[in-house]
């Protein structure tokens, strides 16, 4: 699938900067910076969901050091 996306000039100046600082074509500069994006929204949605069925759960934190003390390390 092609597709097409208006630039400022300003714009286009710093996506070719970065693909050519990476070595990347400007297509695979903007399709790695695109997934990359999903990916990374994502991750915040999976730790989000984890994090509400902790909270959720009733489960709280502890110090470090009391886990230590309870594995006696």
């Amino acid at each position: 699938m092609a597709f097409s996306i208006r630039l400022t000039d300003e714009e286009r100046k710093l996506a070719e900067s970065y693909a050519k600082m990476h070595a990347y074509s400007l297509s695979e500069a903007f399709k790695r910076a695109l997934f990359e994006k999903i990916e990374d929204e994502y991750d915040i949605a999976v730790a989000e969901e984890a994090y509400n069925d902790y909270v959720a759960d009733g489960r709280k934190s502890r110090p470090a050091d009391e886990l230590w003390k309870e594995c006696d390390l």
